[in-house]
């Protein structure tokens, strides 16, 4: 193989490794009044993502929304309205804390887990839950 040809293929195969890392990815929990046994719940309690993917939160039962009550330093905070679909894009790496706003006591709490990165794992094991909330936090972090 010649040089030119040996340079050409060495810039097609990083240009395909950086387009793999280029691309996000897309995630749904759903808002759920019910699933099971369990009531006011969202879908999955823990995601692990990468920097840069996109979480939708679908508002399958009316009611629910999604409020960050836990994140990285200089992540921005995040409510959404009620009964509304939700997205966002995570940027920066770290542990996420989320709730229902008005389901929180019930249990309504779910976790993203950013990059694989638990640095800020401390500062959510302080963020004040409510009622069912405490000892669903307890579990979903030990789990990590």
């Amino acid at each position: 193989m010649s040089k030119s040809n040996s340079s050409i293929l060495i810039l097609i195969i990083s240009m395909l490794f950086i387009s793999n890392n280029v691309v996000a990815a897309s995630y749904e929990i759903e808002m759920l009044n019910k699933l099971g046994k369990e009531k006011m719940l969202f879908s999955k309690k823990v995601i692990k993502i990468d920097i840069n993917d996109e979480v939708l939160w679908k508002s399958v039962d009316k009611g629910h929304n999604v409020e960050f009550i836990g994140m990285p330093d200089g992540a921005l905070k995040y409510k959404s309205k009620h009964s509304k679909d939700a997205v966002y894009k995570f940027s920066k790496a770290g542990i996420y804390l989320y709730q229902c706003t008005p389901h929180k006591a019930m249990g309504m709490i779910g976790i993203v887990v950013v990059g694989n990165d638990k640095n800020n794992l401390e500062k959510i094991k302080n963020v004040k839950v409510y009622g069912k909330s405490k000892k669903l936090l307890k579990s979903l972090l030990a789990d990590l």
